[in-house]
């Protein structure tokens, strides 16, 4: 039994966009002018995001067209490479950047959740005080296997679920965009902010969140911090590539999943950046030693909570809860997306013979129900471990290393490949692919240096992956 063609530009675009905008734009900006301080080069890193991951997604749609085959990144990997880097990719995909995005933005969710029930905040198993398990994090896995549930039922029901809520957030940001620009009208906010924005620097807070020092950053120093803190940016774009996994379920594939890759990543850069000059007209930069919400502005908002922050600005105190009610459904929003597409990558590799062999297994809903839930069970397990930052950082990391080997395919297949059919050529090759592999690789060199512990344990998870391949192929 094979994969069915349901899905249509709409539904491509939505899943682009509504994978994309999870809980990222509503937390990291706070931890982002905590690392560099400055509303410049802030809005630098966000503009920067944009551009590469737009260029990411136009060069994207050469091997989309290409290949219009379930499994997307992993396919091409394999046309450009061969089955040894494929299944690296697949392996880490399986261990780190899908399931570890689907367990970050499921974390997002129960936490927001809690500003409801706080008591979800409350841990009811612990060893020592190293490791425990709160019911957030049970909410969390209980938000992974319904959401699992739910698509093994058909790819109907994730595409209903998809639309409908990535309508509702991007309807809602645009909302809270609206709503800031008008603010900015009554205040003076926005240009105080914008005095001395070239002016950096990095603060420093301490195990319970209160402030220690601030440390002025120039010349390499800032270099540095930037490059290590675009990771924040950068989580909160990814998974735009995730519509290529589900190529198998697209009409025409090779013009709709370019055209979804261009138009899903552009609408969702323009509300991003948007998004972050809404929060500069409502909130200052922050004051450690302030008592409101305003007060403690963007660098010291509660619980990073900077699109809270906001709100509560704007609709005084029922604020923190709508605000909190945007994330709970965009995260879910989010994870739907998620969960669809990354099984298809698991079906792809099940049958070359390199995952779960029943993961091949279409179901009597004609979507791969077994790939499904061994995705849902190792994304529970990590629901369990780590904290957001460190989600973000291990699954990021990985993922832009994949990114830079995908896109340098391009021009591993053109050399290859030079009669195979294009519909589509990559805009602006050979120079946007170029510029996209130069600036990542430098992001990842900067992370190696300024977050060696995360972004080494992501290359570990890679290299684990050796031994695994060459076992399975012996066997």
């Amino acid at each position: 039994m094979e994969l069915k063609r349901t899905l249509g530009l709409a539904d491509a675009t939505s899943i682009v966009a509504g994978s994309m905008i999870g809980s990222g734009i509503f937390i990291v900006t706070t931890l982002m002018m905590r690392d560099i301080g400055s509303v410049g080069w802030m809005l630098v890193l966000w503009l920067i995001t944009g551009l590469i991951t737009v260029f990411a997604a136009l060069s994207y749609g050469e091997l989309a067209g290409m290949m219009p085959n379930a499994g997307g990144q992993y396919v091409y990997i394999q046309r450009a490479y061969g089955r040894l880097i494929s299944f690296l990719y697949g392996w880490t995909v399986f261990t780190v950047i899908q399931t570890g995005v689907i367990a970050a933005v499921a974390v997002a969710f129960a936490k927001y959740t809690a500003v409801f029930f706080p008591d979800l905040n409350t841990a009811f198993f612990n060893i020592g005080s190293s490791f425990e398990i709160t019911f957030a994090q049970l909410l969390a896995i209980l938000m992974i296997v319904f959401l699992t549930f739910i698509n093994s039922r058909g790819v109907e029901n994730g595409k209903i679920i998809q639309l409908i809520f990535t309508t509702a957030k991007v309807s809602a940001l645009f909302a809270l965009i609206v709503l800031g620009f008008a603010y900015a009208f009554k205040t003076d906010t926005l240009a105080r902010n914008f005095q001395n924005i070239w002016d950096a620097s990095r603060t420093m807070l301490d195990e319970n969140g209160k402030f220690v020092s601030a440390k002025p950053l120039v010349g390499f120093a800032l270099l540095g911090a930037m490059g290590s803190t675009i990771i924040n940016s950068l989580f909160s774009s990814d998974a735009w590539n995730n519509v290529t996994f589900i190529a198998g379920e697209i009409k025409e594939p090779k013009k709709n999943i370019p055209r979804s890759l261009f138009l899903g990543t552009l609408i969702v850069t323009m509300i991003y950046i948007l998004a972050n000059l809404a929060y500069l007209a409502i909130l200052p930069t922050g004051n450690p030693e302030g008592s409101t919400v305003l007060d403690h502005g963007i660098k010291f908002a509660q619980n990073d909570r900077v699109g809270a922050a906001a709100a509560s600005v704007i609709f005084g105190g029922i604020g923190a809860s709508i605000m909190a009610i945007l994330i709970m459904i965009s995260t879910f929003g989010c994870n739907n997306g998620l969960i669809l597409a990354g099984s298809r990558l698991f079906y792809a590799m099940s049958k070359d013979g390199l995952f779960f062999k029943k993961a091949k297994n279409i179901n009597s809903f004609n979507v791969p129900g077994i790939a499904l839930w061994i995705q849902c069970a190792w994304a529970s397990v990590l629901c369990l471990t780590g904290t957001y930052k460190d989600l973000i950082v291990f699954s990021t990391f990985a993922s832009l290393i994949f990114y830079i080997l995908t896109i340098a395919g391009l021009f591993v297949l053109r050399k290859k490949e030079p009669e195979t059919e294009r519909p589509y050529k990559a805009f602006g090759y050979p120079y946007i692919p170029i510029v996209y592999c130069v600036l990542t690789a430098f992001i990842c060199i900067d992370l190696l240096v300024y977050d060696t512990r995360n972004s080494g344990i992501s290359l570990i998870i890679i290299a684990l992956g050796l031994p695994i391949y060459y076992f399975n192929n012996k066997k």
